[in-house]
């Protein structure tokens, strides 16, 4: 039986999918954490999971009360 990615690492990946295809470019805000949720059916916790892993390996920027940005242009490869 093949193992299933918990969802937050299914978000994530999708994420970075998104990074490196261009539709959140470098600098770019990524949508609420809320609007990611409802997007990905889950709940907000899942999403903040992915998008902390991300902020982790530095390919997301959190900004207190701004939101979440794309890093600059660098290698994103995790």
């Amino acid at each position: 039986m093949p193992y299933a990615q918990p969802l937050w690492r299914q978000i994530r990946d999708d994420l970075r999918a998104k990074i490196k295809a261009g539709i959140y470019p470098p600098g770019s805000k990524l949508p609420s954490t809320r609007l990611l949720a409802e997007e990905y059916e889950t709940s907000h916790m899942t999403v903040r999971r992915a998008l902390d892993s991300m902020i982790e390996h530095d390919e997301l920027i959190g900004r207190m009360g701004l939101g979440v940005f794309v890093t600059e242009a660098r290698d994103q490869d995790p």
